[in-house]
């Protein structure tokens, strides 16, 4: 039995009118989003915009928020946000998962020394 590989969500694979399809926009407004810095797709060679499965997954994200109301903005600052949200908890994850190992951070954690010296 051969086993297929699963499918890299990263790889852009489809065009500006099917993306746009898929999430059920106008091929223009991804255009917008791109020139607004929103979604930056791959490039082909020949230039072609090709959005993979996470470029869909936040162009969906993006329709969701204009729909609730904000405007491009509050859009890029939502997504900016989330971003950062998502890197802290990988961090916060990271040094639990390694607390949990058997490893200590030692006495003098960063959290530490950042919460010893605002109480000074």
């Amino acid at each position: 039995m051969v086993r297929q590989a699963e499918p890299d969500p990263a790889r852009g694979v489809y065009g500006i009118s099917v993306a746009a399809s898929l999430v059920g926009n106008a091929p223009q407004n991804l255009r917008l989003y791109e020139a607004r810095g929103l979604v930056a797709p791959a490039r082909s060679e020949g230039g072609t915009r090709l959005y993979s499965e996470n470029d869909l997954e936040r162009l969906r994200m993006i329709g969701q928020l204009l729909e609730n109301g904000l405007n491009l903005a509050g859009v890029d600052m939502v997504l900016d946000l989330q971003a950062a949200n998502a890197r802290l908890q990988g961090e916060l994850d990271h040094r639990a998962a390694w607390r949990d190992d058997g490893g200590q951070l030692g006495e003098s954690t960063t959290d530490e020394r950042l919460y010893s010296t605002n109480e000074a």
